[in-house]
């Protein structure tokens, strides 16, 4: 699988996606800069990765979703590329029209950084083929903007559809219904709030995030 990273001013966990797509591919991803307007040839995996995009000014994500780059990965999400914004990287998808709703500020107006419980939704998408449906997993979060909300014809949508991947297994931000990811109607696009990144290896206590790159890559090949 020929990964890309997309890395804005003020991402800070592009290193940890990359390691972990190197680690489960056994690949380096390219690394691309958000004044690139084109994506390396051939590109089957996009992912935006965490931090805090131009400083999170204005609202976070939404400098980033003006990026050159960002053209080129609409594009390719429309062709059927997967596409995963994790974290700051949900919140640009939001920006960009590529998932609906808002991430806003946490309901505890903290930031919280922590391992939380998760619930797998469905099992059935690109991102999430290496998981069983109701089945609990544990990633990390570090976000102080991670409150997903949405006007309610939308979140029913969502729930209608089966875009709900995850759900909070405890309370988190505030987040509508507990949502902690919602997929494209296309199913090739992943927004989430944690990171499955931080919890590919042993030393990282569980490896829950891995299955999430794992199942990717054996869809995608």
């Amino acid at each position: 699988m020929k990964s890309a990273v997309i890395v804005f001013p003020g991402s800070n966990c592009d290193r940890d996606v990359a390691v972990a797509l190197e680690l489960v591919t056994g690949r380096k991803p390219a690394m691309v800069w958000h004044r690139d307007t084109e994506l390396p040839d051939g590109t089957d995996f996009i992912a935006l990765p965490g931090g805090f995009s131009y400083g999170d000014y204005l609202r976070s994500g939404a400098m980033a979703a003006r990026s050159p780059i960002m053209a080129a990965v609409r594009q390719a999400a429309a062709r059927g590329v997967p596409v995963i914004g994790i974290c700051n990287g949900f919140q640009v998808l939001t920006e960009t029209g590529l998932l609906p709703g808002a991430l806003m500020r946490n309901a505890g107006l903290s930031f919280v950084c922590r391992p939380v419980r998760l619930k797998v939704e469905n099992s059935q998408s690109l991102f999430t083929a290496a998981y069983d449906s109701g089945e609990e997993v544990v990633f990390p979060v570090a976000h102080h903007d991670g409150n997903y909300q949405a006007d309610e014809a939308t979140l029913d949508r969502l729930e209608g559809e089966g875009r709900v991947a995850f759900r909070y297994g405890e309370p988190v931000n505030g987040s509508a219904r507990d949502i902690a990811g919602i997929l494209n109607d296309a199913g090739n696009v992943l927004g989430l709030m944690p990171h499955p990144e931080r919890m590919v290896e042993a030393a990282h206590g569980r490896i829950d995030g891995r299955r999430l790159f794992e199942g990717l890559l054996e869809t995608v090949a």
